[in-house]
């Protein structure tokens, strides 16, 4: 029996763990997924000393919890959980959310980036997990930013939107981008976000085209960068 569990907070069903699902049950965690809006968001109480906490990405942002409260939940479960030391990660929305938690601002930026494009890594990413994914391009889907929080280090960048990635005392990480998505299945993707694609002007068949031709490399990859956070934790 396993003694630790990853809690993964998912707010798309077809934005789910992917890539990690593999690594984490190598490991020897299992895996309770909370769907956002559906299911009861846990306290950091709630969650036991050897335990994860994955918060995945949506189409909602930080701005919106007027409208979406659940978000406020999040953030007051990231922000006692980070505060006791728990191990966390956040992707897209999820690293918002971390952002937001450690006091962050997290801002609507009026555009988007969508698409497979290559990071540009600072000195501290290099020396990071993230160093095999130096020119490779990785998955982008965003719109919103955050800042770096007080304390973290900054790891990545591109030109439009300079801050993609933070480690918070080697507990916490939070990426902009998607390392997670399987790029097998990103088909789902194109359906499910076709009305963002639609009124962003971005065709889907490009990004299909470059999932075909980065994803097994970004695998390969993302596989080594995940499974290295994993182990040092």
């Amino acid at each position: 029996m396993s003694n630790r569990t990853a809690y993964v907070i998912q707010h798309l069903l077809f934005e789910d763990i992917g890539l990690l699902e593999p690594l984490l049950s190598e490991r020897g965690y299992d895996i309770a997924t909370i769907e956002a809006g559906i299911g009861d968001i846990p306290g950091d109480e709630d969650l036991g000393h050897n335990d994860l906490l994955i918060v995945l990405g949506g189409p909602i942002g930080v701005s919106d919890i007027a409208q979406y409260p659940f978000l406020d939940d999040e953030i007051a479960l990231l922000r006692g959980w980070i505060a006791r030391g728990g191990a966390t990660l956040g992707i897209c929305l999820g690293a918002q959310l971390i952002a937001a938690a450690l006091g962050a601002p997290v801002t609507a930026t009026g555009r988007k980036e969508i698409g497979y494009m290559p990071l540009s890594l600072t000195d501290a990413g290099s020396d990071s997990v993230l160093a095999p994914l130096a020119d490779q391009p990785v998955l982008h889907w965003h719109g919103d930013q955050f800042d770096i929080p007080s304390g973290a280090s900054h790891l990545a960048s591109t030109d439009e939107f300079p801050h993609q990635a933070f480690a918070w005392k080697n507990r916490v990480l939070g990426l902009q981008f998607h390392i997670e998505a399987d790029h097998r299945d990103i088909e789902r993707w194109l359906i499910g976000h076709a009305g963002e694609l639609a009124a962003a002007k971005i065709d889907p068949r490009r990004i299909r085209e470059d999932a075909a031709i980065h994803g097994p490399a970004l695998a390969e990859r993302a596989v080594q960068a995940l499974g290295a956070w994993l182990d040092d934790l």
